[in-house]
């Protein structure tokens, strides 16, 4: 499908891109020319879609995280296909990175369905959907990664589904060390996007 001016491969093993996503990719690319030097962190990544559509035209390195070997595999086949070398890593989100490895800019579009609403969506796969009892599980874990590698005045654009999501995940925001810098709703049936800070 096309993402933007990327074409995008995918199957059923993976989440279909939703086209309302890109906004997730332009925002974080507008924010690209004021954000410090350093590379790019994409969180659940899936095929990979949101990290590439936002550094693309950019020379910035892109480390892209999902714990789907087949998600993996797929983020690596569009990122060659886009001509870009990225970094792509098949891994949990709290083994994903070193240390001392920091990111200009963050992008996450972890699972937020709640665990007891999935079956309403037989067309996902259940594991790239799953969020847990309330939806905010892998959120709340993204917002952790976040706050150990966030590069000062660096930026963070965390997806969720709902407003009442947003409204819930502040709390762990706040114990994270980080703030809520905008907000945006981008689609009415799930899409709401959070710019983080430290």
């Amino acid at each position: 499908m096309r993402f933007g001016p990327l074409t995008i491969g995918f199957d059923e093993r993976v989440l279909t891109p939703r086209p309302w996503t890109v906004r997730q990719s332009e925002w974080g690319a507008w924010l690209l020319d004021e954000l410090p030097p350093g590379p790019v962190l994409e969180l659940c990544c899936g095929a990979g879609q949101i990290g590439l559509l936002a550094t693309y035209g950019s020379d910035r390195a892109l480390v892209q995280v999902d714990r789907s070997e087949a998600a993996c595999a797929w983020a690596a086949e569009n990122a060659a296909r886009a001509g870009r070398e990225t970094d792509v890593r098949k891994a949990s989100l709290e083994d994903a990175l070193e240390a001392d490895e920091r990111f200009a800019l963050v992008l996450a579009d972890p699972p937020w369905v709640p665990h007891d609403a999935i079956a309403r969506y037989p067309e996902d796969p259940p594991e790239a959907i799953d969020g847990g009892e309330d939806g905010l599980d892998l959120a709340r874990q993204c917002v952790g990664v976040v706050a150990r590698h966030l590069l000062p005045g660096g930026r963070a654009i965390l997806q969720l589904g709902t407003e009442a999501q947003l409204v819930a995940l502040r709390p762990a925001v706040r114990e994270a060390g980080l703030r809520v810098v905008a907000q945006q709703v981008v689609a009415p049936r799930g899409g709401v996007l959070l710019q983080l800070g430290s």
